[in-house]
Parts: structure tokens; sequence; C-alpha cells
């Protein structure tokens, strides 16, 4: 019996079409995805990706799906991605697996987004998931400090004992807000603090929200 990631996963790869640029998302339901867009493949399907994180170009290229630079393309037709938390307006957090930066920056470039979860992600007010920041390691500390005595909970994200290290070569605070009422205040606050390289909350980007409920899906739709 499939569980509601893989449910949800593979079901995303149903809305690609044939010769899509397609964005390709990090995390463990589209895992299902790409594993899904290798059968479609072997049935014939065209297709090109742009991976977010290293992790996903390396299981796409082993899966045989063509890989592009995200500098060698205009527009993505469509990215499949997950999410840590989803509210009613389809807003997000992301960046629990520790690709944000580009996750953002693809789905960004992306004509539509579609973003896979299970009934677990979906929540009425976003922030009882810790909201990832992306920063530059040479203001960690000090970033630390700021967040800290602004009651924003801040925790390094470790690794193997070593503070955690994205792709782009930066740090993730990740901030324990419980609740977050103001979504786009707190981001444009957060951006506008220097050393801050990009946040977790993806707002207005996710056109549509496959759910894993069960043994069915639901499907949201921004409004």
């Amino acid at each position: 019996m499939m569980t509601e990631k893989e449910r949800a996963g593979r079901a995303a790869a149903h809305a690609v079409e044939d010769g899509m640029i397609l964005g390709l998302g990090t995390g463990s339901t589209v895992h299902f995805t790409l594993l899904e867009l290798k059968v479609r493949m072997d049935q014939g399907l065209r297709l090109q990706g742009v991976a977010t994180s290293q992790r996903t170009e390396i299981l796409a290229r082993e899966l045989g799906i063509p890989i592009l630079p995200f500098s060698a393309v205009d527009r993505i037709d469509l990215t499949l991605d997950g999410a840590d938390e989803v509210d009613p307006n389809l807003n997000g957090i992301k960046g629990g697996g520790g690709a944000l930066l580009y996750e953002k920056l693809v789905a960004e470039a992306s004509d539509k987004v579609i973003w896979v979860v299970d009934h677990q992600k979906m929540v009425d007010t976003l922030g009882r998931f810790p909201l990832p920041l992306e920063v530059v390691p040479f203001n960690l500390e000090k970033l630390w400090k700021k967040l800290e005595n602004q009651g924003y909970h801040p925790r390094v994200r470790m690794q193997a004992g070593e503070p955690f290290v994205t792709d782009a070569g930066n740090r993730i605070l990740d901030l324990h807000l419980q609740a977050i009422s103001d979504p786009e205040g707190l981001h444009r606050e957060l951006k506008l603090m220097s050393g801050v390289v990009e946040t977790g909350l993806f707002l207005h980007m996710a056109e549509e929200v496959i759910e894993g409920v069960g043994d069915t899906l639901r499907h949201h739709f921004r409004k």
C-alpha cells in the first residue's frame, strides 16, 4: 500500500506534458515524483529537468532524466516540489532539506508550481515547523544574536556536529516561532537584515497543492 507521500508524489508526475522543462524539487515526497517520471519516460515521455539541489540532480541522473543548468534556461514550464507546511492560502514554509535558496530561484522562474505533501503538512497557520533562513557564514553569529534578542529563538542547523552547509556554501538558522501571524511582513523584515540570503517563506508561489490523504488525494488551488 502506498504512503500518502508516495501517492501524492507519483500523482504529480502525471501533470507533466511531453517536451516540458521541469523544475525538480528536493525532499522525500518529490523522490517519488522522480521515480514516476522515470516510469513515464520509459513509456515515451520527453522532458528536461532543472534540479534544485545536488541531491536531486544525482538521483535524476541515475534515473536517466536529462538535467539542464539553471543558467541555460529562460523559463521553466512547471516545477514539482514538496513543502514543510502549507496554509489555506497555499503559502508555505520550505527548506527543511536545506535547499530553500535554489528551490525559490527555480520556482520564481517557473510558469507553474505544484507542491506535493502528505496531510500532516496542511496547517491553519504557518510557524510550528521551524522557519529556515539561509545566511552568509561571515554574519552567522551576529544574526543569531539579533534574532535571539527579537524573540525569534534561532538555532544553527547542525549536521554531523558541524554547521550545516547549503549547496551555495551558506549556513541555515532555524527560527522556532510556533505561529506566524503575518508571513509577508515577517519575510520583508528578515530579508532586510544584512547577511540573510533568503527565507523559507514561499508566498504566492504554488498554484496547486496535491495532498495525500489516506488512500486518496486532495487538490488545492490558489484562489
